[in-house]
């Protein structure tokens, strides 16, 4: 009597354990029809056919080297592979060991016919495979053009409620935080115990540095959500904004392996400019006579011979007094009052004097005038479908027009008071010294005789100067202290601003 195993599969977790039983039962019915008798079942469960990497399906083509059975039983070509060039292939292996493939429901005759018949059912079998794969693509791509979920696991910060993507507010608070530190110079091990110590947790267990780190480089949080090639902004709705997530992603790219020291931080790293040559001034270490490491800050435009003569500066002096020149500055009430004067009045001014505002309202008067004069050319008979069609685009670039100066109007409308301007510098003096200069200053120009520090401001520039921020210029007198090591004396800083 020959001897037979059957091999079952079916290939999604929408079917279920009945698409087994009943290839089983059609298999084994063949099986007795033919004085077949079955000695083992092999069965894969949610595999494709459209590949090998089915483990049942491999350990029958293992086991058939050891000839206990002589045939193998499916319910139908397509449940051993939907891939013709595999399925040549794991025959011919079968084959070799003395073992037939048969298919229960296709009547495959032993002639030079049958062979026909069987490479033309494979051929159908990975031509239905390939269509279907295709269908899938087509309706996940509607479903993401519609900004529907399109399935997996949602992530941290979002729910799905009828296939759409929606902000989970307590999860986003928490995103939000995360951003917000991280972008003032928090470091990733001191979110994770300032959430730990709010009992704040990811699934019940306190969060993990990849975690952090994968929030805060995913793009989605800022309602971008990319496959392949395409860009969609419909199916992920913002939870940070695009500036404090682009902040974000460039801090991380220059914290990348090989652009931060491990042994100890330099407060004023990505801060520091040559006032002679405007290359960035960066970290340098080298060591004494006696074998001590020392570290300075070292011009980039030196190091590389481009010409500049900027000496290197110590670190620890250096540092020291940068930060007591900021601290003296955010300390005293009378140049704070000078700043928040002279942001108030540059604020004003700059709502009266609105460029783009201004623009807006020139292009709106030419396209009024244009329209006028079609309007003429209709009232003396003018009449065609060009004039219909350029009226038509001239109303409504005029629609467009009006609603975005009322777009510039409304920001304008909002001012940032004078109290609030005063709690964003009184803010920065609880800081630890690497989140004040990261929160308070935007940049720091070092001469040999002089620096000129220059600090953040919370009050935003006019939109069309594409720039972030006011910023304010202190000049304060350096002593020749390179070579000194003694701390120099403070000396009185001149306040100066500009646009």
């Amino acid at each position: 009597m020959k001897t037979a195993v059957i091999y079952a599969r079916y290939s999604s977790d929408n079917q279920t354990e009945q698409s087994i039983e009943g290839q089983l039962r059609v298999c084994q019915d063949y099986a007795q029809r033919n004085d077949i008798v079955i000695i083992k079942t092999y069965i894969d469960r949610a595999m494709t056919g459209t590949n090998d990497n089915r483990p049942d399906f491999q350990q029958m083509i293992k086991d058939s080297d050891k000839k206990e059975f002589e045939h193998v039983i499916v319910y139908k070509l397509d449940r051993f592979s939907r891939n013709k060039y595999e399925t040549a292939k794991y025959k011919k292996i079968l084959k070799d060991n003395g073992v037939k493939l048969l298919s229960a429901m296709e009547n495959i005759p032993d002639t030079p016919e049958g062979i026909i018949l069987e490479s033309l059912l494979e051929g159908m079998a990975e031509y239905y495979s390939a269509k279907l794969a295709q269908k899938v693509k087509r309706g996940m791509k509607e479903t993401r053009l519609k900004g529907n979920f399109t399935g997996g696991t949602i992530i941290y910060g979002y729910k799905v409620e009828n296939h759409k993507i929606l902000i989970n507010e307590e999860q986003a608070e928490v995103v939000r935080f995360i951003y917000e530190q991280y972008s003032l110079g928090t470091y990733v091990k001191d979110i994770i115990a300032e959430l730990n110590s709010k009992r704040i947790f990811n699934r019940g267990k306190p969060f993990a540095r990849n975690t952090i780190y994968n929030i805060l480089k995913n793009e989605k949080y800022s309602g971008i959500y990319r496959f392949k090639d395409e860009i969609f902004e419909n199916m992920y709705p913002a939870i940070v904004p695009n500036e404090i997530y682009t902040k974000v992603r460039n801090k991380i790219d220059l914290n990348k392996y090989g652009k931060r020291s491990v042994e100890l931080v330099y407060l004023l790293r990505h801060k520091l400019k040559c006032g002679y040559c405007g290359m960035p001034i960066s970290a340098e270490c080298g060591t004494a006579k006696d074998g001590s490491k020392r570290h300075y800050y070292k011009c980039l435009g030196r190091k590389r011979n481009n010409g500049c003569t900027k000496s290197s500066v110590r670190k620890e002096t250096f540092e020291n007094f940068v930060l007591d020149n900021i601290l003296k500055v955010l300390s005293n009430s009378e140049y704070v009052d000078t700043i928040i004067e002279a942001l108030f009045k540059l604020q004003e001014m700059q709502s009266n004097t609105n460029s783009l505002i201004n623009s807006l309202v020139k292009e709106y008067k030419q396209a009024e005038i244009s329209l006028n004069n079609i309007m003429k050319a209709v009232e003396q008979g003018i009449v065609n479908n060009t004039t219909n069609k350029r009226m038509k685009e001239l109303e409504n670039k005029l629609e467009d027009i009006d609603r975005q100066i009322l777009i510039e109007k409304s920001k304008n409308a909002f001012k940032v008071s004078k109290q609030a301007i005063k709690e964003f510098y009184i803010e920065a003096l609880k800081l630890e010294p690497k989140l004040l200069i990261d929160y308070a200053i935007k940049e720091i120009r070092v001469y040999e005789d002089k620096l000129e520090i220059i600090f953040n401001s919370p009050i935003k520039r006019s939109p069309d100067t594409n720039q972030g921020f006011f910023l304010f210029t202190f000049n304060s007198k350096l002593p020749q202290y390179i070579q000194n090591k003694e701390k120099p004396n403070m000396v009185d800083i001149e306040v100066k601003y500009y646009v």
